[in-house]
């Protein structure tokens, strides 16, 4: 990809990124592990690179970066808070799919791969975790998927819910509930992956496509655009692959659609 080699080419300038330019991503929780080994390896392409990022839900992020936070890209578990926000004026490019995610059942109590989304009305399921769907992408994903089984009604009064999907991993690693239902790029992560979890299928919810864009705060930013260039590198969409993302092909990246390798 010519604008990579591009990028790749600045990187290895001493003069590239100046010693006082940095850039702070808002990031969907789902990317904690995904995205930092990304950054790690950004780094040893750029070692002068000062990237922080924080985590939390797509939704609450969204309404800080209109009320003026501080973030120079954003990357969201669902792509249309970037077009929300690109549609307000908020960003300086246009929003980008970087991955569709997937949502898993994972218990620190139970073994759960063989579990169908039935098994959680067993009465050893007292508590089950979703991130909170009024501002989560995965909770939202979490609730059509029951849905579409029949089953949020009969469960809603075992639901506890996490801030962020993140959080509501904990609850379940911690014992807080008895099973979570999260992202599969969690489930895969080194805190987690110890543990067996069960694919849900992506047919019983909307996808989970997710994007990312860079906001009008670094229009001028060089950093977060060759941060965002990165991300459409090999380097960083095997990292994106091993955490259980699918990814779209080249071309499809480039027209900005959903088709999959």
């Amino acid at each position: 990809m010519k604008s990579w080699v591009l990028a790749v080419c600045l990187l290895v300038l001493p003069w590239a990124v100046a010693a006082n330019e940095r850039i702070t991503i808002a990031a969907a929780s789902d990317l904690r592990f995904a995205l930092n080994d990304i950054v790690d390896q950004y780094r040893q392409w750029n070692p002068r690179a000062n990237i922080q990022v924080i985590y939390g839900s797509s939704g609450k992020m969204t309404t800080q970066i209109m009320h003026g936070a501080p973030y120079d890209i954003f990357f969201s578990a669902d792509i249309a808070f970037p077009q929300q926000l690109a549609a307000a004026g908020f960003t300086a490019t246009t929003p980008e799919i970087y991955g569709i995610g997937r949502i898993v059942l994972w218990s620190a109590r139970h073994e759960v791969s063989d579990w169908t989304l039935q098994d959680l009305l067993n009465e050893n399921v007292r508590r089950i975790a979703i991130a909170q769907p009024t501002h989560a992408p995965y909770g939202m994903r979490a609730k059509e998927a029951l849905q579409s089984q029949d089953l949020w009604a009969q469960l809603e009064h075992k639901m506890v819910y996490g801030e962020n999907i993140a959080q509501a991993a904990q609850m379940a690693q911690s014992g807080a509930a008895d099973v979570a239902i999260i992202a599969l790029a969690l489930a895969k992560g080194s805190q987690l992956s110890a543990r067996d979890y069960k694919l849900i299928d992506a047919n019983l919810h909307a996808p989970l496509t997710q994007g990312y864009v860079i906001t009008q705060r670094a229009k001028e930013n060089f950093l977060a655009h060759d941060f965002a260039a990165f991300m459409q590198s090999d380097i960083a969409r095997n990292i994106m692959e091993e955490y259980g993302f699918a990814l779209p092909t080249a071309d499809c990246l480039e027209a900005n659609s959903l088709c999959l390798d």
